[in-house]
């Protein structure tokens, strides 16, 4: 290979009489193309210059354009008149001008990743943030790193799909929505509940015999939701004390999410005499089960935990509502 130093000069050019390239390798997605469009008309110019060519085989003001082909036609869109342009016109073999045209699309380095986060959260106008063009998307993947010991972009990762069912969609939307609200939050596991998770998630591929990450946890929460008496470990002593004073879910009382519709309305009922008669307050319909509960353990002297019924709600002699027995 030998190649002369080009005798490349700036020139001004009607971006509509310049000639296109018949084959282009480069390609730009509608949601990238809108985006330079818009930065072009918002300038009122190109501030990168195409690279044209000429030397007689081209007329003056018609030359191919080598490189900058998207950001011409945007120029174009976006009304301007006059583009700069650099304008090779040394003769050139169709070798030389291929060469040329693939090595300003493929030379074009890479991002250290922890700067490239740090210059664009340091942009704090939303509108040159769009005209970036970075978005929170394309950033996704530099949520989690730190500007601090990293010199160069040498991370390597590996993209994990999750499929799901169209049942189980919204469900894992939802979930991947409390997520992003909890975004700013860091939370520390030990390398052996990471290696344990590991051993777990293999353990349930071998049983069940499917590759799926997703199936896989799909089976280990049907594993939870059949066990999650076991989690009252969570709350109270083999001496059945309560080992705090927090909120605990019901299902963990009882074993399962749902209740019969018939032992449902039955509970409901009498929740609401036992409202209606004052003896517990509105809206705190688990400590009739906590009295029942305890009666049954106690007998009639049992004294309930919980807060008591307000001072003024009415005397256990009110009426009950129509229909209880």
């Amino acid at each position: 290979m030998t190649s002369s130093p080009l005798k490349a000069r700036l020139v001004r050019r009607d971006p509509r009489l310049l000639t296109p390239l018949t084959v282009n390798a480069r390609y730009m997605a509608k949601e990238e193309w809108d985006r330079l469009v818009a930065n072009v008309k918002a300038d009122g110019c190109l501030t990168s210059v195409p690279l044209i060519y000429g030397a007689g085989e081209y007329a003056e003001g018609h030359e191919l354009i080598l490189s900058g082909n998207h950001r011409t036609g945007a120029a174009i869109e976006a009304g301007i008149d006059e583009i700069d342009c650099m304008l090779i016109d040394d003769p050139q073999e169709k070798d030389q001008l291929i060469a040329r045209q693939l090595s300003h699309n493929s030379i074009a380095g890479k991002d250290d990743p922890a700067t490239l986060k740090q210059l664009y959260d340091s942009i704090e106008d939303v509108d040159w943030r769009a005209y970036s063009g970075l978005d929170d998307e394309a950033l996704q993947l530099l949520a989690e790193v730190s500007p601090e010991g990293l010199s160069e972009a040498n991370l390597d990762f590996a993209t994990v799909s999750l499929v799901f069912l169209p049942a189980e969609l919204e469900v894992a939307r939802e979930a991947f929505e409390q997520v992003k609200l909890g975004q700013t939050v860091s939370w520390l596991a030990a390398r052996a509940d990471y290696e344990q998770t590991l051993d777990t998630l293999a353990s349930a591929h071998a049983a069940h015999k499917v590759g799926n990450v997703a199936t896989v946890i799909h089976a280990l929460l049907a594993i939870v939701e059949n066990h999650l008496t076991d989690l009252q470990a969570g709350y109270q002593s083999p001496a059945w004390e309560a080992l705090h004073n927090g909120q605990v879910g019901m299902e963990t009382v009882i074993g399962a999410r749902h209740l019969p519709a018939p032992a449902a309305a039955t509970l409901n009922k009498a929740i609401a005499a036992a409202e209606g008669r004052g003896e517990i307050p509105q809206g705190k319909g688990y400590l009739l089960l906590e009295r029942l509960a305890g009666e049954y353990l106690s007998g009639s002297n049992w004294e309930p935990s919980t807060v008591p019924a307000p001072p003024d709600a009415p005397q256990n002699d009110a009426p009950a509502p129509q229909g209880d027995a």
